[in-house]
């Protein structure tokens, strides 16, 4: 058994190839792919018939130069910086809920969007009934500040 793998280490390389890229799966950050790309270039060599040791070195290099030149660039295209990510505070405002409980008049409601409940009082104070749709247009740390949502008929548009 021993003889067969050191007569084929190709097959060596592809199975580490392989399983480096299965982690990479899991991981999403292209770490463990450079060490995929390392393994790979040893198992052609290999299959070439190059010694262990020129393997080796091989794989240390490749993967060493993957994770200088590769890694950053896949980030670079795969992983672009979005000025307009928003947090999740700011990305609560402008979206839509339904009114839970409903917003006295310079009280407090509460109101369901995306099936979480918050703490809301209506624009300048205003009432507004169980069940009407609103609009963040503020958050305060957990209060939302909503405005009723105007719904246009087949008519207006």
């Amino acid at each position: 058994m021993i003889d067969y793998f050191t007569s084929n280490l190709w097959l060596i390389w592809v199975i580490i190839s392989i399983v480096c890229l299965i982690l990479e799966l899991s991981s999403g950050d292209f770490f463990i792919l450079c060490f995929a790309i390392g393994a790979a270039v040893s198992a052609i060599f290999a299959g070439c018939g190059a010694s262990l040791s020129v393997q080796i070195v091989l794989f240390a290099v490749v993967s060493a130069l993957s994770l200088l030149l590769v890694r950053p660039a896949l980030i670079k295209k795969l992983h672009k910086p979005h000025k307009e990510r928003l947090s999740n505070a700011e990305a609560m405002i402008g979206q839509v809920g339904r009114v839970s409980e409903p917003i006295e008049a310079n009280g407090y409601g509460r109101v369901a969007i995306d099936g979480d409940d918050w703490k809301a009082v209506g624009v300048g104070g205003s009432a507004i009934n169980k069940g009407e749709r609103v609009r963040v247009v503020k958050m305060d740390s957990i209060i939302l500040t909503v405005e009723p949502v105007v719904e246009q008929t087949q008519a207006e548009n």
